[in-house]
C-alpha cells in the first residue's frame, strides 16, 4: 500500500477491545460480576474496534488503498493499537494520532456463551476528537473521507455538533466525498439527549454517503416511535416493524436534509439505498461520485444477504459500508454496489472476529457471480416490484423500475 496513492481515509471512532475467554463459566453476568468474588477464565483476546479499525481495515482488505485517522493517547494501549494495525500493515499507522497525555479508549467486551455481551467503555481521546486533529493536508489525492461513530465522540455532538459540521465542511472543500456512519447512543446518556435532528440538518449537507442503521436513524429522528416499537417487542428489536413504508419515509427526510446517497443497515435482513433526484447534488458529490449519474439518480432499493454460516456478527454493518464504498470507488452501478456491500458482511459474519472473513476484492466479486444464495426477502414490501431473479427489491420511488 505505502507506493499507491491511497483513496479512501478513515477517520473517527477507534478503540482497543479486550476480550477476556469465559467459555467454561457458567451462570451469566450474574455469577461473574459478584463483589470479593474470584471467577477462574481463560486468555484475553486483544482487537482494534470502532470505525477507523473496522472499516478501515475491511477496505484495506479488499486492496482499496487505505489511511487511518484515529485518535489515541500515548500510552500501553495506544501502543497496542499501533502495533495490531501495524500488523497488518505497518502504513496503516502513518496517520494515527497520537496524543501526549491522552488515555487510549478502550472496551472489555463480557462475554459469557448463550447471552447478550456486555460492554465496559472508555471513551478515551476518541471524546477529544475535533476538526483541528485532521491533517487536511495529508487528504490531497484521496477520492473519498468515511467518518465514523460522531454519537461516541463528545466533541462531535456537543454544541449542536458544530465541530463536525467544521470537520465534514474542511473535507470537502478539499473535494472529497464524505461517508458518515452512526453508533447508537445510551439513550440515558449526554450523546442520548442530544438533538439530533437539528445536528443532522447542520451536517448532512456535507455529507454524500450517509449509512446508519435503521434503528439508529429512527432513534434520532423519531425517538417517540422509536420507543413505542421497542416496546412492542419482546427483546426491544424493532425489525419486526421495518416495512418498505418506513424506509421510504425515513430516506426522504434524509435526502431532504441534504444527503445525496442513503443507505440503511438492516441487520439480517440486508441493505436499503435511496438516491436523490437532483443530479446536480449528485455531480457534486466529491471524487468518488457516481460515474454515470443519470443512473444513480432517484434510485430506491433493497438488496437481501447472500447465505453463509454464521460465525458471529462484529463488525458486519462496518464490513458492509466498506464493501459499498469499494463499489463506488470502482465505478459500479448501484445495484452491484450494495450487491458487493452485502457480498462483503456476508463474507464477515463467517468469522467471529470483525474483519478477517474480508476477502479481497476480486474473491468477493467471483462469489457474487458465482451464483451465490441469497435470503428471502422478509419485510413487508407494499407496492414494491421483486426481482426473482437477482433477488433485488425494487421500490416505489426506484426510477429504474418505472
Amino acid at each position: 500500500m505505502a507506493t499507491e496513492q491511497v483513496q479512501v481515509i478513515v477517520a473517527g471512532h477507534i478503540c482497543l477491545d479486550i476480550i477476556p475467554a469465559l467459555d467454561d463459566v457458567e451462570g451469566g453476568l450474574e455469577a461473574i460480576l459478584v463483589p470479593g468474588k474470584l471467577t477462574n477464565i481463560g486468555p484475553a483476546l486483544t482487537a482494534t474496534g470502532g470505525a477507523v479499525s473496522n472499516t478501515g481495515l475491511a477496505l484495506h482488505r479488499l486492496s482499496i488503498p487505505t489511511r487511518l485517522m484515529g485518535k489515541i493517547g500515548d500510552d500501553r494501549f495506544g501502543s497496542a493499537v499501533l502495533e495490531i494495525l501495524a500488523d497488518r500493515d505497518p502504513a496503516l499507522t502513518d496517520s494515527m494520532i497520537v496524543t501526549p497525555g491522552e488515555h487510549t479508549s478502550y472496551t472489555i467486551v463480557i462475554s459469557p456463551p448463550g447471552i447478550d455481551r456486555a460492554f465496559l467503555h472508555c471513551p478515551g481521546a476518541n471524546d477529544t476528537f475535533s476538526a483541528d486533529d485532521i491533517d487536511y493536508d495529508r487528504l490531497a489525492g484521496a477520492k473519498l473521507f468515511h467518518f465514523g461513530y460522531p454519537p461516541i465522540m463528545r466533541r462531535m455532538f456537543i454544541d449542536g455538533g458544530s465541530e463536525l459540521e467544521k470537520l465534514l465542511f474542511g473535507v470537502k472543500q478539499k473535494g472529497l466525498t464524505v461517508s458518515l456512519d452512526m453508533a447508537k447512543p445510551d439513550p440515558a446518556s449526554e450523546a442520548g439527549q442530544a438533538d439530533w435532528p437539528a445536528l443532522l440538518e447542520r451536517v448532512l449537507p456535507c455529507v454524500d454517503v450517509f449509512c446508519p442503521s435503521i434503528d439508529e436513524i429512527l432513534f434520532m429522528l423519531d425517538r417517540e416511535r422509536f420507543e413505542h416499537l421497542s416496546q412492542q417487542s419482546l427483546d426491544a428489536d424493532i425489525m419486526p416493524f421495518v416495512n418498505g413504508d418506513l424506509l421510504g419515509e425515513i430516506s426522504q427526510r434524509l435526502i431532504d436534509l441534504g444527503a445525496a446517497i442513503v443507505v440503511l443497515k438492516l441487520g439480517s435482513a440486508g441493505l436499503y439505498a435511496r438516491t436523490t433526484t437532483d443530479r446536480s447534488r449528485l455531480a457534486e458529490a466529491g471524487t468518488a461520485r457516481p460515474g454515470d449519474i443519470d443512473a444513480w439518480a432517484g434510485r430506491e432499493m433493497l438488496v437481501p444477504c447472500f447465505k453463509v454460516e454464521v460465525a458471529g456478527t462484529t463488525g458486519s454493518g462496518d464490513c458492509a459500508i466498506a464493501g459499498f464504498l469499494a463499489g463506488l470507488l470502482h465505478s459500479q452501478g448501484l445495484e452491484e454496489t450494495i450487491t458487493t456491500a452485502v457480498g462483503v458482511g456476508a463474507c464477515n459474519v463467517e468469522r467471529p472476529d470483525a474483519i478477517s472473513g474480508v476477502r479481497p476484492w476480486e474473491q468477493v466479486q467471483q462469489r457474487i457471480n458465482s451464483g451465490w444464495e441469497r435470503h428471502k426477502v422478509t419485510l413487508k414490501l407494499d407496492r414494491w416490484r421483486v426481482d426473482a431473479v437477482k433477488g433485488v427489491c425494487f421500490g416505489p420511488n426506484d426510477a429504474g423500475a418505472k
